[in-house]
């Protein structure tokens, strides 16, 4: 077992999570290449993308779904301070973890960490385990108090504007569902008491005003 996996696998039993820790048989460097593997939505992959304090030159974690771009303006003021690229020897002297295999916990020094709200709207996600062939799936209610990340929205506006329209579209489904439903309840009941003599059931004819 290598030292970054070990890393990851004790942050998590000091956690008290019962991680299931996986090495896939090819590496898992892209979010799609790891939901593949695992057979999950690409959005439950929690992708670790680090960028590089201008003011406080340390690694800054933001902790978002796979599907998922990172605004640099957006993320730049959740940071509070301009952002650039981390290369890949601040990323490793701070977190000990190589590109690719970076892991929300098990990092060698603190890191300040933000999370996609995207996220949190599943039941189970995965996450790199700190290599390139190695996963783990967890509650991604548990991610705020185990990594210190705090939810915040970091999306480009063209990305933020689909995921409205399509929170929009799905409550108006649901909205219209629900109103199929009552509406057919309510044609049962008035037939039951319309019953007559003979003990069947006579038309009723209901008229609903727009107005």
């Amino acid at each position: 077992m290598s030292k970054s996996l070990r890393r990851v696998r004790t942050a998590l039993e000091a956690a008290g999570v019962a991680a299931d820790i996986r090495e896939m048989p090819d590496s898992t460097r892209t979010a799609q290449s790891a939901a593949d593997a695992v057979g999950c939505e690409l959005d439950q992959i929690a992708k670790s993308i680090i960028f590089r304090g201008e003011q406080s030159a340390a690694a800054i974690l933001f902790l978002t779904a796979g599907g998922n771009r990172v605004d640099a303006a957006r993320a730049s003021a959740v940071a509070g301070e301009p952002l650039g690229k981390a290369d890949a020897a601040l990323i490793r002297a701070q977190t000990g973890f190589a590109i690719g295999g970076v892991a929300p916990v098990g990092h060698l020094n603190p890191i300040r960490a933000f999370l996609d709200v995207r996220l949190m709207a599943f039941d189970q996600v995965w996450a790199a385990a700190g290599t390139p062939r190695h996963v783990f799936a967890l509650d991604p209610r548990i991610l705020p108090q185990l990594t210190g990340a705090e939810i915040a929205d970091f999306w480009p506006d063209a990305v933020q504007r689909r995921a409205i329209a399509a929170s929009r579209q799905r409550f108006t489904l649901r909205h219209t569902c629900l109103m199929t439903l009552f509406m057919d309840s309510m044609i049962l009941v008035l037939a039951s008491e319309r019953r007559n003599s003979s003990g069947r059931p006579s038309l009723t004819t209901v008229t609903i005003s727009s107005s």
